[in-house]
């Protein structure tokens, strides 16, 4: 050893930390030697664990110190002076677990290290040791890791228990890992020591909590799958499980999942010893404190059957029958102990059990037998090995192989409740007891006498229980079965191996979301039972975990393992213990201890903390004072002197079966230093060996915190018990229906249903709290559950006592007082002991105040957090936080106060005036206010002899009339929803009445008070109940404040548009206001804004049709009621219409589409309409014909000028009339033969004409007839002659476009829809600065109501709704930020300017797409892009008007004299010329190009033949030769070209080699679309070409026309570009006017020239 390791922790400080502080003693009950020894050490101790002969203590910072017999070390370290971990330091410890001879030591990261004894294996396999390691003498790492997954991960563990020879460790996952030896480790092997840890399958997909390590079992507590029910009878199914009938405590549901219970219990053979025993066989020295040597090392006890003293094998096999009497033998040695001293032992044998349900054993055998079809074998096998053998029962190493029922049991165990309380199983004596009992009153002696006085009134002496010797019987308490291999639970993978991610959702789900402990818990055992320690009703090993029935349910918050016993606290305050009970260490004296049982605790006492050592318990609990109380259960001492009680506890250090202690105490008994210890927080126990972590009461904070968590555990208590003694028994009872009456029995479940709510709730928390105080050091005072879970709380009791004040105004408390009179019978009297209110002297039970205690608790929260705050510096986020919490449980605390004074009096007034009609008014949720059955408050107006009653309810107000309000008898009655009711005083006038006004929706009317106070007191109650319904505080609303605009649900009742309807949304003063929902009886819905009593605004209406059984549906703007505005109406008949409405009918713009429903015709129409007919301009393509018509509309028909096109190619123009052709026309078909004539039908000619055939011929004279049947004719036919010169006359009459409306008067609607969504009633009427205002408004509305905008969306709606600079004269400096303001506009259709946009857009497509590509409409198609240009630039002049006119010029911006010299050199700029063409066609264009590009595609369509013909054969010549007949000059010939950077010469046979880069950028000219952007293309083309000829020619080379022409034709031939003609004519047509003659303009001329000169090239 080294001398760090032998440093003691002499830094004691001066003086002692305020918390962690530690005492130590030996266990040896309240007798005079009862003295702990504070260990002073300079960190505050956050943990203390103990193990057979050794402690560890983790200090603040994570360092770890041991004392006591270091056996690994050969050393013996005084607990005074503890010895530092020094290989530990920096690791950062937070756990620490001491084992028999091992210990653990857990880091904040989750790695184990472990040190100690390793002879089992429980040190695992580390890393410095081998497999031969007997002791690892320094802590070393333990890796745990999980194979199972890809690839294998190292698992974090979060806790640590240890045995003599196992260790467990939790992870991080809540799952659970072992290593060691014996069953104990729950691992599906029979291969000990197992030195990796493993993963205990059998827990596998379980949510384990918490694990604890006797000496030769494990427990673990395990968070229940199934949710706990509320319903909690006591159902005859409970006993047939074979469970104890002493087992209950609390009621809860029966209901276990059978499918993890497996009751096989199995021998321990040679196949466990086989491993470990060839190590064992010498008795191995050990250093004692003394220098002397133990006799032996505990054993592995991996064969836990006795072994003779010599070492010899004694193995002996005998067959049992089923139900033989074992008789103890003390002359057969697998039957006697190895000492030789069964008296000191419980029996060995089992004899059947005299009071046993069957009259004789051989019917219990026969009747085995015949259900298992095999004998029981009993074997015992003897091995080499230690000599304190564990076990002293043959029960332990019995196999059973059958597995019979457990009902076979179920009477017996029935009758075992009539066993006598003095026979204690396993002890086998019954004799006098001196039982010593703690009660309040001890728990106040302590506080107020001597410690000395004390200690010699309480070391009550106990007669020794061994005297007499009369053993008693020792019944088996449940059949084992055959050994299972691997779990049962395996099979079902589905059931118990959830995957990781679903393990949480598989847990209990009270925890999901709130991170409170769970109670739904579920405590699992196994290992060694020879002692009953497994609880699982009889002393069998269990080789995998088992659930503890018994205990499911109760709530188990803890579990704690002695060597040979278990313990369990649950979460109210009992605790379970079973196991052996040789010294009393269960703090009881029922039988069997097979089983867990409740220890005997005094009245008053509340246990939150346990631990177990070798032979005795230590517990932690609540007295009558803040002060925790330890409870010690186990043997007494007498006095003696520290010799010989060292001596003798050395005697019996390492006796590893149980001894009988020669005193003991009955029940748990008061140690009375506990209060000198300060505030325990945790206790401890190990070997012979008590500790106690306790902290100093500093400035009041520890003791407020212990207040608390005692006040929240007490408070469970009388919960628990209310809950079970009165709430529950009431609910399962069958008649509770017909006595409480429907609406009360629905009112009753649910005030049970909330009062579970509220215990469950303050269950998780007194538990919580229970950790928290074990921890306090580490914990933040802000992390308690009453901070982060305010609300939580909060809402919990509001749900509670408003379920509360519903069942108490409805009456039910006087049913259910006679109900729980029937019911409860001799319960009654605990009842009134919980009940806790003043007026205690009748002893008679007062449900109402009974059920109302819990509103004290939160008046308790309130206070405790005051006086934690008041520990806490005003400016600390703790104070902030606390004083918060404070605030919020005190008011709460008092709005509960006042709600339950409100049920008080409803309740009152109900009783008061109860009869038939008032029944009506009274419900659940409603508390009256104030009413005036004092006449203080009458009708403006009343009659003399009429009566009016005003009753004020939360939630209404109620007039009736004709009544008589002590005898509760009125005529009718009217109510008011306060929802909607407006209030306001009238000004007191000249009539001096004091009267209040009320407005309700339908209706208003005045009342009259009497005084003006009786006024005041009606407006301020009025007031608030009004505000406090609308979900305002209600206090101190000043009155006439509480507010006019509200959001609220109203049914109207009086005739009118809304009869009927329901109503839900916004209000203003009375009148429906704002956005709401009305719904009308007949179907009738409509959601939208309503102003001042009608539909305004957006809104989308649905309206029935029973015609067609669907209903029309409509969304868009409203006005005063009606359609108004844009929207689209779907009718039920299938047809669409999309545009603007007045008055609720069709006006404006709007486009009607009928849908494939419409059983005539499907056609489309767009364009103007006047009171729901068509008039004006309109496009109308009938689909079904495979006509469109663009024309004049009159009344819903075709009238005035207009164009027809079909889908054969003919096209007419011409007027109508009355909806057909009607005078003169043009009528042109797809072969150019035309006819002008006079027509008085569709395609009908009546009259004189000239037609025109393709070839030049003509005929002339009278025509009848239809188009497509034939024309008969009555004329002249001429043919001209080839040279004659053409008819000019005739030419006019054939000439397009004479018929058709002017393009500026076409779409004259959906400019003035635009200028009307400006604010302007025409073209430029109107304000310009509330045109800017009305486009905020509508950007901002837009944005609003469409929550589901793209990001770049919002961005571009947040740029428009700023208003730009638009008064100020446009400069060249400004005139871009216009264009980028249209630009945005136009993206967003929105914006009014982007809405006329998209639907030019669309009425153009409507036009010129489909039937409308007919290459006679380019003309029309053209202008009408213009005409667009015209309008549009007149509303953007009328925003901005600042822009010159068309072609105007626009200024620079006026220079201040400091630049005016620095600008002088740049006045010489280029000039910037306004048209609306250059600002507007970039922004249209792009959008109409498809349609207009097909018209001159179309129109372009010959010439573009003989022109592509010209070129697909003229490209078939390489570059030299094409260059050679183009006629361009041999200097202009490139000699190289560059391919990838690498130069190459050109040669005669090369191709598309010459003028690449010019090619390249012309044949760019089909990607844009404005003329502008194609001149830019042509202009690039040719600087790209001077750049390609420079090199070859002098600096100063200008271009001429001859030499330019060929060239770029040549260019022109290789770029081979479609539809070229289109190009030039789209050019031609649409640029702009400034370009025309200019430089652009010359080289758009020679592109012309060029593709003119292609189409005219004559071949090579």
């Amino acid at each position: 050893m080294e001398n760090r390791e032998e440093s003691p922790a002499n830094e004691q400080a001066a003086t002692p930390p305020e918390r962690g502080l530690l005492h130590i003693w030996q266990s040896a009950g309240p007798s005079d030697q009862f003295c702990p020894e504070r260990v002073l050490l300079s960190r505050p101790v956050l943990q203390a664990t103990l193990g057979e002969h050794h402690g560890l203590l983790l200090t603040q910072g994570g360092q770890v110190y041991s004392f006591g017999e270091l056996l690994w070390r050969d050393l013996s370290i005084p607990v005074s002076a503890p010895v530092l971990e020094v290989s530990l330091l920096g690791k950062t410890v937070v756990r620490v677990a001491a084992g028999g001879f091992h210990c653990g030591a857990l880091s904040e990261q989750g790695s184990v290290y472990m040190w100690g004894e390793n002879t089992a294996g429980q040190c695992g396999l580390t890393e410095k040791g081998t497999v031969t390691n007997i002791t690892v003498s320094e802590p070393c790492p333990v890796s745990v890791v999980d194979s199972e997954v890809v690839p294998p991960a190292v698992v974090r563990v979060v806790d640590l228990a240890c045995g003599r020879e196992h260790s467990l460790a939790l992870s991080s996952q809540n799952e659970l890992w072992a290593w060691g030896s014996g069953c104990q480790l729950g691992l599906v092997t029979n291969t000990f020591p197992v030195w990796r840890p493993q993963k205990v399958e059998h827990l596998a997909g379980r949510h384990v909590i918490q694990v604890a390590c006797g000496a030769y079992h494990s427990l673990a507590l395990v968070r229940s799958l199934p949710p706990q029910n509320y319903s909690t009878q006591n159902t005859p199914e409970k006993r047939e499980r074979g469970q104890s009938p002493h087992y209950t405590v609390t009621e809860r549901e029966d209901t276990v999942d059978d499918a993890h219970y497996c009751p096989l219990g199995v021998e321990l053979s040679e196949v466990l010893t086989g491993e470990t025993s060839p190590r064992r066989r010498g008795p191995r020295r050990r250093l004692q404190r003394g220098g002397r040597s133990a006799g032996s090392s505990p054993g592995s006890g991996a064969g836990s059957c006795p072994f003779s003293e010599e070492g010899r094998s004694t193995t002996k096999q005998k067959n049992l029958p089923v139900g033989a009497d074992l008789e103890p033998d003390e002359e057969t040695n697998h039957l006697t102990q190895v000492d030789g001293s069964p008296k000191s032992h419980p029996l060995s044998g089992w004899r059947a059990s005299k009071n046993s349900a069957f009259s004789d054993e051989v019917e219990l055998q026969n009747l085995l037998q015949k259900l298992s079809g095999h004998s029981l074998e009993m074997q015992n096998t003897s091995g080499p090995g230690d000599t304190d053998s564990l076990s002293s029962h043959t029960s332990d190493d019995s196999c059973v192989s059958s597995t019979p029922s457990m009902d076979l049991f179920t009477s017996s165990y029935k009758e075992e409740s009539s066993l006598n309380s003095q026979t204690t199983n396993n002890s086998g004596v019954s004799g006098p007891y001196s039982s010593s009992p703690v009660c309040l009153e001890e728990v106040r002696l302590c506080l107020e006498t001597e410690k000395k006085a004390l200690q010699g009134q309480k070391s009550s002496s106990l007669t020794n229980i061994n005297q007499k010797g009369n053993t008693a019987v020792n019944r088996r308490r449940s059949l084992p079965g055959t050994p299972t291999h691997g779990s049962p639970r395996r099979r079902r993978p589905c059931a118990c191996r959830p995957s990781s991610a679903g393990r949480t959702q598989a847990s209990a789900p009270e925890e999901a979301g709130d991170r409170l402990p769970s109670l739904g818990t579920e405590v699992w055992s196994w290992g060694r039972g020879s002692e009953g320690q497994l609880g699982h009703g009889d002393q069998l090993a269990r080789l995998q975990p088992l659930c503890i029935k018994s205990l499911t349910g109760e709530e188990v918050i803890k579990v704690a393992a002695g060597s040979h016993h278990s313990l369990a606290l649950s979460a109210q305050c009992q605790v379970f213990s079973w196991g052996s009970n040789m010294c009393g260490q269960l703090g009881h004296v029922n039988s069997p201890v097979t089983i867990p049982q409740q220890a005997k605790l005094s009245e008053g006492l509340r246990v939150w903390d346990v631990s177990a050592g070798q032979s005795h318990s230590l517990l932690l609990a609540d007295g009558d004072c803040i002060q925790p109380i330890l409870l010690y259960c186990g043997q007494h001492q007498e006095p003696m002197s520290a010799q010989s009680e060292r001596s003798h506890q050395n005697q019996r250090s390492y006796q590893r079966s149980p001894n009988r202690a020669e005193s003991y105490t009955v029940r748990p008994t008061l140690l009375p230093l506990c209060m000198e210890m300060g505030y325990i927080s945790s206790v401890c126990s190990g070997g012979q060996s008590c500790a106690v972590l306790a902290d100093q009461n500093v400035m009041g904070f520890i003791s407020a915190i212990h207040e608390l968590a005692s006040r929240e555990r007490h408070f469970y208590c009388w919960l628990s018990s209310v809950r079970k003694l009165l709430l529950t028994p009431l609910r399962n009872r069958e008649g509770v229906c017909p006595l409480l009456g429907e609406p009360c029995t629905h009112l009753f479940f649910s005030l049970c249903e909330s009062f579970v709510h509220l215990s469950t709730l303050i269950g998780r928390h007194s538990t919580c709290l229970s950790y928290f105080l074990h921890d306090v050091q580490s914990r933040d005072v802000t992390s308690l559950p009453l901070l982060t879970h305010t609300e939580h709380f909060l809402d919990i009791y509001k749900e509670y006592f408003s379920a509360l004040g519903h069942f108490q105004v409805m009456g039910g408390f006087q049913s259910l007082h006679k109900l729980s009179l029937e019911c409860l019978g001799s319960q009654q009297t605990t009842l009134a002991q919980l009940c806790v209110s003043d007026q205690s002297g009748s002893g008679e039970l007062d449900l109402v105040s009974l059920l109302y205690w819990p509103l004290q608790q939160l008046h308790h929260y309130s206070r405790i957090l005051l006086k934690l705050a008041a520990c806490y510096d005003v400016l600390t986020i703790e104070y902030q936080s606390l004083h918060q919490g404070c605030i919020q449980f005190e008011s709460l605390s008092l709005s509960l106060l006042r709600r339950k004074k409100e049920a008080e009096t409803t309740f009152l007034f109900w009783k008061t005036h109860c009869g038939k009609h008032t029944e009506v008014l009274r419900l659940p949720q409603r508390r009256v206010v104030c009413e005036s059955s004092n006449r203080s408050l009458t009708l403006q107006n009343a009659g003399r002899f009429s009566n009016h009653w005003f009753i004020l309810f939360n939630d209404a107000l109620v007039h009736t009339q004709g009544a008589i309000p002590s005898q509760s008898f009125f005529s009718s009655h009217h109510v008011y929803p306060l929802t909607c009711l407006w209030v306001k005083p009238v000004t007191e006038d000249s009539s001096g009445l004091y009267a209040i006004k009320i407005t309700c929706p339908e209706e208003s009317f005045t009342l009259v008070a009497s005084t003006p106070q009786e006024k005041n007191k009606w407006l301020r109650s009025l007031n608030q109940a009004v505000d406090q319904v609308l979900g305002g505080g209600g206090q101190g609303s000043s009155p006439g404040m509480t507010a006019m605009s509200r959001t609220a649900s109203y049914t109207f009742t009086g005739e009118g548009r809304f009869k009927d309807a329901q109503y839900t949304g916004g209000w203003l003063a009375g009148r429906v206001h704002g956005r709401g929902t009305m719904k009308w009886p007949d179907g009738r819905t409509y959601t939208g804004n309503f102003k001042n009593g009608l539909e305004d605004g957006y809104g989308e209406c649905i309206i029935p049709n029973k015609v067609l059984n669907k209903p029309d549906t409509y969304q868009g703007h409203w006005k005063d009621g009606k359609i108004h505005g844009f929207g689209k109406y779907k009718y039920a008949s299938g047809e669409v219409y999309e545009g603007c409405f007045c008055d609720g009918q069709r006006h404006g713009y709007g486009m009607l589409s009928s849908g494939k429903q419409a059983r005539t015709s499907s056609s489309v129409f767009i364009g103007q309409w006047v009171q729901d007919r068509k008039t004006g301009y309109g496009v109308y393509d009938d689909i079904t014909k495979g006509e469109k018509y663009m024309g004049l509309w009159l009344d819903d028909q075709r009238n005035g000028s207009a164009v027809v096109v079909t889908q054969y190619g003919v096209y007419y123009e011409g007027t109508f009339k009355e909806n057909k052709m009607s005078g003169p026309g043009l009528l042109v078909s797809d072969d150019d033969t035309a006819f002008h004539g006079e027509f008085s039908d569709d395609w009908t000619v009546n009259g004189k004409g000239v037609l025109s055939l393709a070839n030049g011929d003509c005929l002339e004279g009278l025509f009848s007839g239809e188009w497509s049947t034939g024309l008969k004719v009555v004329g002249t036919y001429t043919k001209p002659a080839i040279d004659e010169p053409d008819n000019k006359e005739r030419s006019s009459l054939f000439r397009l476009g004479q018929h058709v409306v002017p393009a500026g008067q076409r779409w004259a609607c959906v400019f003035n829809e635009c200028w009307s969504r400006l604010g302007c009633e025409a073209a430029g009427r109107g304000e310009r600065i509330a045109a800017w205002e009305n486009i905020a408004v509508t950007i901002t509305t837009a944005r609003r109501h469409s929550p589901d905008l793209s990001r770049s969306q919002t961005k571009v709606l947040e740029c428009l709704e700023f208003i730009p600079q638009h008064g100020e004269p446009v400069t060249t400096a400004n005139y871009d930020n216009i264009r980028r303001y249209l630009t945005k506009a136009c993206e967003t259709p929105l914006h009014p300017l982007g809405w006329l946009v998209e639907t030019l857009v669309t009425v153009y497509r409507m036009t010129y797409v489909g039937v409308g590509s007919n290459r006679r409409l380019l003309r029309q198609a053209v202008q009408e892009v213009q005409a667009y240009l015209t309008h549009y630039y007149s509303i953007v002049r009328f925003l901005f008007p600042g822009l010159p006119d068309d072609g105007g010029i626009i200024p620079d911006p006026p220079t201040s004299p400091s630049k005016s010299r620095h600008n002088s050199n740049t006045t010489e700029q280029g000039v910037v010329v306004v048209s609306c063409s250059s600002l507007l066609l970039p922004l249209l264009l792009p959008r109409l190009y498809p349609p207009l590009f097909t018209l001159y595609c179309l129109q372009e369509e010959q010439e573009e033949a003989q022109y592509w013909e010209r070129i697909l054969r003229l490209n078939k010549q390489p570059d030299q030769a094409l260059l050679s007949f183009l006629g361009v000059q041999e200097k202009f010939w490139p000699v190289w070209m560059s391919i990838l950077g690498e130069k190459k010469q050109i040669v005669s046979s090369s191709k598309d080699a010459c003028f690449v880069s010019a090619v390249e950028t012309l044949q760019q000219i089909s990607t844009t679309f404005t003329p502008s952007d194609k001149l830019l293309v042509i202009q690039k083309t040719f600087e790209e070409l001077t750049q390609e000829v420079k090199p070859m020619l002098d600096s100063d080379f200008l271009w001429c026309m001859d030499d330019l022409l060929p060239l770029f034709l040549y260019v022109v031939l290789r770029a081979r570009i479609r539809n070229l003609g289109a190009e030039v004519s789209l050019i031609e047509d649409l640029m702009d006017p400034n370009v025309q003659y200019g430089e652009m303009g010359l080289m758009f001329t020679t592109l012309k020239a060029c593709y003119i000169q292609t189409q005219h090239e004559s071949t090579m």
